[in-house]
């Protein structure tokens, strides 16, 4: 498909009919038709991938991955699979010559990101971790603040996520469920964002539920140069949801919810304190989850990426789901989390 500037768009699969997907595609008829188009979904329910195509009006339906990966038009796979399967469906896609925008977390573990990452290299195609919260406005901006030192040294974050969660998908160690994998790498992320990569300490400590997965968890790191993190997850209460920044100089505080964050506020020690207010993208469709239009930005993204030749996203590198793996296997290793991914 070609636009008056003779661009091609970007081509794009979908894998999985669920939730998330639905509200990705959702989200990306915010975007000019010019520059994104869908060419066809993927469920191992080939009915259901019907339904879901004829509500996003889809052009085409694949009862397996496999014929998706097959159709040569397509340039890039949105992968919103569980997360258990994510290794398994990312690795065949760049094996088909597919460029891949992941759900978090990216893989299970350390090894499996690792191995991922290696192919993708190996196939020098595009890889990419679903963190969308990195490629919303209010994040440019918090990041700007961060660059221009504007609060000073930042010394100390604290960062919740909790919600009273009533799907089985959380509870079930089969399904990957638990807090630190579906919340908690929002949480762990920001603390990266703030203080950059590896902590010198990591300290964690939650309840597990009968099935051995984590239904709350409290992860406390610990910096080169003075920075600690306290990062909070929840699945049976409500948290606070914002991300507290304290530094030397003043402090930012990213307003709930901070992972789809619209709202940021500036307080330095010396001036007046600024509110500022990011618009999210209108849409007439219906979402799943708070904020998910702006799924819009982490697409755009993906399709900046591909037109510059890029094989990963500055905003979210391999390196960054290296890190936020290895950060991962440790906290679940002390709460004593294990999957059958890890043996």
């Amino acid at each position: 498909m070609l636009t008056q500037n003779n661009k091609m768009a970007t081509s794009w699969g979908i894998i999985s009919a669920g939730k998330i997907s639905s509200d990705f595609v959702t989200a990306m008829k915010s975007l000019p038709s010019e520059d994104h188009t869908i060419i066809g979904v993927a469920a191992r329910d080939k009915v259901r991938a019907e339904q879901f195509a004829k509500q996003h009006k889809i052009p085409l339906a694949f009862g397996s991955y496999q014929e998706l990966l097959d159709n040569s038009d397509i340039e890039v796979v949105y992968i919103g699979v569980l997360h258990p399967y994510h290794f398994e469906v990312a690795k065949m896609s760049l094996e088909h010559g597919k460029s891949v925008l992941c759900e978090k977390p990216l893989c299970m573990n350390l090894k499996e990101t690792k191995l991922l990452v290696e192919v993708a290299k190996k196939k020098k195609l595009f890889l990419m971790e679903a963190v969308w919260s990195r490629c919303l406005p209010a994040y440019g901006y918090l990041r700007q603040l961060l660059l221009d030192k504007s609060i000073g040294d930042p010394l100390f974050v604290d960062v919740s996520f909790g919600a009273k969660i009533d799907v089985d998908r959380i509870w079930k160690k089969e399904l990957g469920g638990g807090t630190v994998l579906d919340l908690g790498i929002y949480t762990l992320q920001m603390a990266m964002l703030v203080f950059g990569g590896q902590p010198s300490s990591v300290v964690a400590a939650g309840h597990l539920n009968t099935e051995g997965v984590d239904v709350d968890s409290v992860t406390v790191l610990t910096y080169p140069g003075g920075g600690t993190a306290v990062c909070s997850t929840h699945s049976k209460v409500q948290l606070p949801n914002t991300a507290h920044i304290v530094g030397t100089k003043g402090t930012i505080t990213i307003h709930s919810p901070f992972w789809s964050a619209t709202k940021i506020t500036y307080s330095p020690q010396k001036g007046k304190t600024e509110e500022k207010e990011f618009s999210l993208p209108e849409s007439k469709g219906s979402f799943n989850f708070v904020n998910s239009v702006g799924l819009s930005y982490e697409a755009a993204e993906v399709r900046r990426c591909l037109r510059e030749g890029l094989k990963e996203s500055p905003l979210v590198t391999h390196e960054d789901s290296l890190t936020l793996a290895r950060l991962e296997d440790e906290v679940r290793r002390q709460l004593k989390v294990f999957y059958s991914q890890d043996d």
